[in-house]
């Protein structure tokens, strides 16, 4: 689990670091220009880290099923080489996916220069070719269809661990503990991803471009700040070690 948790991490890095530098560059010196191949470096970036993400979750979910549903059998299953295989798959699968995506788009002529989002998106490229993008639209439903089995793996995970945490108090107690941070993760992740896949895809450009900023930059911002705190938090260690602090400086 703990390697999981890791994985996440610095996948939660690599997300930050495709957005921060650049809009920190645009704020400070009132700059709102990308070159292309910049525009095509965050565009990967982005793309690796969104897939990592869901990738690792759905391992992550399969984890706590096998920890729960099969507590006896758990070390045999997810043995230390099974476990670094699981991660190392993560990132080859990760980087094949926007390795396809990036091809696909370099390959488009443009005919516009103006992006409508704070950062640079594969839709809002594709949108501004001259060409037919048929091959880029197929592209994409197929690794909508490929996470969406992903999210249907981890429905079914859960629900069987929710079937098994009813049995006992304290499996429920096992099963708070140790899946609610990880459902608060999906739940946030899969909300923003969701929403502003369906509004660049299909949304107006003038109606609620507030609403539309924030929740397209939610799943670059947030997961990196609150994943740590909130699977830190979860680890009795470093629980500990934050409540003598507060006590420390709260004791005259």
């Amino acid at each position: 689990m703990y390697l999981f948790l890791c994985n996440l991490c610095i996948n939660g890095i690599i997300g930050a670091s495709s957005f921060y530098p650049k809009i920190l560059y645009d704020i400070s010196f009132d700059s709102h220009v990308i070159t292309y191949v910049g525009c095509l470096t965050q565009i990967f970036v982005i793309f690796f880290y969104i897939y990592g993400e869901c990738t690792n979750l759905t391992v992550m979910a399969y984890d706590r099923y096998v920890a729960i549903c099969k507590p006896l059998h758990y070390h045999s299953i997810m043995n230390i080489r099974k476990v670094w295989t699981l991660i190392l798959l993560t990132w080859l699968f990760s980087l094949m996916e926007c390795s396809i995506g990036l091809v696909l788009l370099a390959r488009l002529p443009l005919c516009g220069v103006d992006i409508d989002k704070l950062y640079c998106s594969n839709w809002a490229v594709v949108k501004l070719s001259c060409v037919d993008t048929s091959l880029n639209n197929i592209s994409g439903y197929i690794f909508m269809f490929s996470h969406f089995s992903q999210a249907m793996l981890i429905l079914i995970s859960y629900i069987n661990i929710i079937k098994a945490s009813l049995n006992s108090q304290a499996e429920w107690r096992k099963f708070m503990q140790t899946c609610l941070p990880h459902l608060i993760t999906l739940a946030n992740f899969f909300t923003s991803i969701f929403f502003d896949l369906i509004y660049a895809r299909y949304g107006s450009n003038t109606s609620m471009l507030a609403l539309r900023n924030i929740m397209s930059v939610e799943f670059l911002v947030v997961p990196p700040l609150v994943n740590p705190i909130i699977y830190g938090m979860n680890l009795s260690q470093i629980r500990n070690s934050v409540g003598q602090m507060l006590n420390h400086k709260l004791l005259p």
